[in-house]
Order: structure tokens, then sequence, then C-alpha cells
């Protein structure tokens, strides 16, 4: 189900213009007939064109991401705007849930907006989880990361690593 129906987001634009016609069409009315408000129609008229553009620009763009089977839910801990961000997990993720975590981290955090930085142009997303091996004591743990272009949105070669010794100490930290 798309979350732009979820939403209503398409009735809202639908609405909003219809009422951006219809205040043009009494502005137009106001203006032939002299109305002594016809200044102020069309502040409002303008207002609510940009209003309706504002909306149509948000349903173009805001709701673009894809679902990845198998993933988990994840934060992101740090962004650096450009092409560094990191996100955590719950210690209870499994090899196969980190990866299809990372396809979606870096489906979700693809924006053109993100400058290039480095030499190679590419966004790199690291993923960590916190253990407690004592009381009182947090340890991160680095358990993978994923490489895609900043320029492709589709990008198909993604560089996907898993750190097999700390999924290792993951599982058994659980245990």
């Amino acid at each position: 189900m798309d979350i732009l129906t979820n939403l209503g987001f398409s009735n809202y634009i639908k609405w909003s213009g219809i009422a951006t016609i219809a205040l043009f069409l009494l502005t137009i009315l106001a203006f032939i007939l002299g109305w002594g408000i016809r200044f102020r129609l069309v502040g409002i008229s303008s207002f609510m064109a940009v209003l309706t553009g504002g909306l149509f620009g948000l349903g173009l763009g805001l709701f673009t991401r894809t679902e990845i089977p198998g993933a988990v839910r994840f934060s992101r801990v740090y962004d650096n705007g450009a092409n560094q961000v990191v996100i955590a997990v719950a210690p209870t993720i499994s090899e196969s849930e980190l990866e299809a975590t990372l396809k979606q981290a870096a489906n979700n955090y693809f924006s053109y907006g993100r400058a290039a930085m480095g030499d190679d142009n590419k966004l790199t997303i690291r993923v960590r989880a916190l253990i407690h091996p004592e009381p009182g004591l947090s340890e991160p743990l680095y358990l993978g990361q994923v490489k895609r272009s900043l320029v492709m949105r589709d990008d198909q070669n993604l560089q996907i690593e898993i750190n097999q010794e700390s999924l290792a100490k993951l599982e058994k930290n659980q245990s």
C-alpha cells in the first residue's frame, strides 16, 4: 500500500488545487465588479497557489522508500550530510537481516543533495550495535558497511562488507 494514499496526500493536493482555482476565479470576478477586497483576494489566491505547489512537490519526492524484505529497524547515529552515515541496529540481528538492513539503508539514505567527498564518490554506511559485556559497560561493535554511488539512484553495484568477527562476538554475547 502506497504511503501517499495512506496519508490522503493526493486528496489534499486535489482539494487545494480546486480551492486555488476557485479563489482565482473569485479574484477575477472581484476585479470585474470593482469589489473593495479584490487586492486581498490576490494575496489569498497567490498564497493558495504557493501552498498547492508545495503540496504537489512534497507528493513527488517526500516518500520514496523501498522496503527490502528481511530488513530490521535501524536508527541513524551519525550523518555528515555528504558521504558517511552510521546506523545502529539491535544486538539481536542475524547475518541475513544485517545484509537486508544494509541494502535498505543504502536505498533510504541516497540523495542527490549529498556532496561527493573523497576520490571514490561513494556513500559509505556503517552499521553498529551496542553490547554490554559487563554491567555498566557498553561496547560498540561495527558489524559491516555498504558503499554505493552518490550519483546513481539505482546503483546495482552495492559493495557490502560484513564483519564476521563482530557477528560472532554478537552471537556469543546473546547466549
